[in-house]
């Protein structure tokens, strides 16, 4: 698929947008909103869903987890919990060697 040579360049895109550029059903869509909890879009007073590009970030992550990957729903959700703890880890990890860097320039400028 061509996912990554998506040109995102409105603000928002509707749930007919999004479906047509996976090429899938809105009834989808509108599931994997259900069962995935990193998909938030926006609604509008009227309850039209509208997505973000970061939306789309995220569905581009879950179409390639369920259709490429073939993971199951639960597969697919565990692996996003992963992926977000292991990237909590890495950024108290490089907030940890920032401060080490910072008291060894200290350091160095002190001698």
């Amino acid at each position: 698929m061509e996912l990554d040579k998506l040109v995102l360049d409105k603000q928002y895109y509707s749930i007919s947008e999004v479906a047509a550029m996976f090429k899938v059903n809105t009834s989808l869509i509108r599931y994997w909103e259900n069962e995935f909890d990193i998909l938030q879009p926006k609604k509008n007073r009227k309850g039209d869903r509208l997505f973000r590009q970061e939306d789309i970030q995220h569905l581009k992550l879950i179409y390639h987890l369920l259709r490429e990957r073939k993971y199951t729903i639960e597969g697919a959700k565990q692996k996003l919990k992963e992926d977000h703890k292991l990237a909590a880890r890495n950024f108290e990890m490089v907030q940890a060697l920032l401060k080490v860097r910072g008291f060894l320039t200290e350091l160095k400028d002190q001698l």
